[in-house]
């Protein structure tokens, strides 16, 4: 039933540990990912977004070095210089050489008329006066067209400026190196999967893409959805995958700058983060179960340890009490008898005055009647001793000193245990010293812890054994050795023997008092006790009496 009780505590403890740990735990660790997911996550918006703001920007500025150089050579040279084809060329080699990125120079008049043309296609004399690029000229006076086919069926786009001169009206116009642009356009792509391209206002694609898409074709995104300025937004392509997109308008909000990147490739790092992260929360909800488990089943263990004591203390205290009653129930029956015995004392005594009337002289069973009461007189004699012994162990009475003669202390024990360890086929040999000086002690007392030592003698040999009892003078001191040929003390257990309560007998078997009560008298008389044993070859108690001599009387 215990057993079945500590193990449903155990469970309890270690259910509610690891909830009140993981709890936490777990939380903390949802809590921080998630607010660093989203830190990380406005980072790549802002990395994004700071790449197509400076990307357009050098866009920006690509337009307006060609635009300028081209102002200047028109403010610079008239039309007539211009429409030789020398000086036509050898401008437009000043204005790669300046700035590059050119890829033919034209001079048109205001018919449309192409009058001068250097560039590796052959333009000259065609008529642009039906193209829409020419009446945006017209129009805005400097224009940057959009991406278009024209004559030469190619796509490219143009930067061309109207100049008037004494009453004439002329263009100059100059086509952009589309790889110079592409490669401009193409250096906002970063990872494997990131694309930057441009389209214009109507959604059709003003440059290559990384991955399909040809240019001048209908864009999959919607410029609309991008505001002023520069704009990120998310948005899934066909495959489900998650796109980051960051445009920037340019050109006067005619053309938009876009950079793309795949989400997932741009988080790898967080993803990384959280494995790491549910690593180290995984491991520690590991250490903590086993952590939990282990203290919690350590803990367990001595509440079962210290509950098994306390039952056996509580035996022992039960066991103790028995034995104080027991000691009580002796010392009255031993009172009890000691008036009988009296009594027939008395009678016999009585008995052996009438003995020596005339009339029971002449009887023929004289003497048989003298050696039974002779008889009766011992046997009372010896009933009067025991009894006497009884009522001086049971009672415990206060110290005293008194002359005490270790020797006869030793043979009175004896007496008492003599038939017990018969019984068990255990025989006691004596070794005393006869000329053993009186000393001033107490008699019960020693009485007292002579019988525990042999009577744990008996116990430790259980059945057929010897205990050998000595008696000596050494160093101005009585030396007592109780020694058996049982099966010894364990070495762990030897350091113990003198505690309170501590005992190797079985439960209910012994109170574990014995010697410790023995411990404390001969230490009270100014006396020691040692031990010495060895598992499989007995045990040995030395009692050490300090030899104090009666004051004369």
């Amino acid at each position: 039933m215990k057993r079945r009780i500590y193990a449903n505590l155990q469970k309890k403890i270690i259910s509610i540990t690891l909830l009140v740990s993981f709890i936490p735990l777990i939380s903390l660790g949802v809590v921080i990912y998630y607010q660093f997911a989203q830190v990380f996550r406005n980072k790549i918006e802002e990395q994004i977004e700071y790449r197509a703001r400076v990307q357009g920007n050098a866009i920006e500025l690509f337009l307006k070095e060609r635009t300028s150089i081209l102002l200047a050579m028109a403010d610079t040279y008239t039309f007539d210089y211009l429409a030789e084809k020398n000086n036509l060329e050898r401008i437009f080699q000043i204005m790669n050489r300046r700035v590059g990125g050119f890829i033919d120079l034209g001079l048109i008049d205001s018919s449309g008329r192409h009058v001068a043309y250097v560039g590796p296609y052959n333009l000259t004399n065609l008529n642009y006066y039906s193209q829409p690029w020419f009446n945006e000229v017209e129009s805005k006076g400097v224009y940057v067209s959009d991406i278009f086919m024209g004559y030469r069926q190619i796509p490219h786009f143009v930067i061309a400026l109207q100049r008037q001169e004494n009453n004439r009206r002329w263009i100059l116009r100059a086509t952009i190196d589309s790889a110079v642009f592409e490669n401009l356009v193409r250096a906002a792509q970063v990872g494997k999967s990131g694309d930057a391209f441009i389209i214009n206002k109507e959604g059709f694609y003003q440059t290559h893409l990384r991955f399909g898409g040809e240019i001048l074709s209908k864009a999959h995104l919607n410029p609309t959805l991008f505001g002023e300025g520069t704009t990120v937004l998310e948005k899934e392509d066909k495959d489900g995958k998650k796109i980051l997109y960051a445009g920037s308008w340019l050109k006067k909000n005619s053309w938009l700058l876009v950079i793309s990147q795949d989400a997932a490739e741009e988080m790898t790092k967080l993803f990384k983060t959280k494995r790491i992260e549910i690593i180290i929360v995984a491991s520690g909800c590991l250490m903590i179960i086993l952590t939990t488990i282990l203290t919690t089943h350590l803990t367990i263990r001595r509440l079962e340890t210290a509950d098994r004591k306390m039952n056996e203390l509580n035996a022992q205290l039960v066991h103790s009490d028995k034995l104080a009653a027991l000691g009580k129930m002796a010392a009255g029956v031993a009172h009890e008898i000691n008036n009988p015995l009296a009594v027939i004392a008395e009678k016999t005594g009585w008995m052996e005055d009438l003995l020596t009337e005339e009339d029971f002289q002449k009887s023929q069973h004289i003497e048989e009647y003298k050696k039974s009461l002779k008889k009766i007189e011992e046997h009372v004699e010896r009933a009067r001793k025991v009894i006497h012994g009884m009522l001086g162990f049971a009672r415990r009475m206060e110290p005293h000193l008194e002359d005490v003669d270790i020797n006869r202390v030793l043979n009175e024990t004896i007496t008492f245990l003599d038939s017990y360890a018969r019984t068990n086929n255990i025989a006691i040999e004596k070794d005393l010293m006869s000329d053993l000086p009186i000393i001033a002690s107490d008699h019960a007392k020693l009485q007292q812890v002579f019988l525990n030592l042999l009577t744990n003698a008996v116990d430790a040999i259980g059945r057929d054994g010897k205990i050998f009892l000595t008696s000596r003078i050494i160093d101005s001191e009585i030396a007592v050795s109780v020694r058996d040929n049982g099966p010894g003390i364990p070495k762990e257990y030897q350091s113990r023997v003198f505690e309170p309560f501590f005992t190797t007998k079985r439960s209910g078997k012994g109170t574990g008092l014995g010697l410790s009560v023995t411990y404390t008298i001969v230490r009270n008389m100014g006396g020691t006790i040692t031990l010495d044993s060895e598992e499989g070859n007995g045990t040995t108690f030395t009692v050490r009496l300090p030899i104090v001599v009666p004051e004369k009387k």
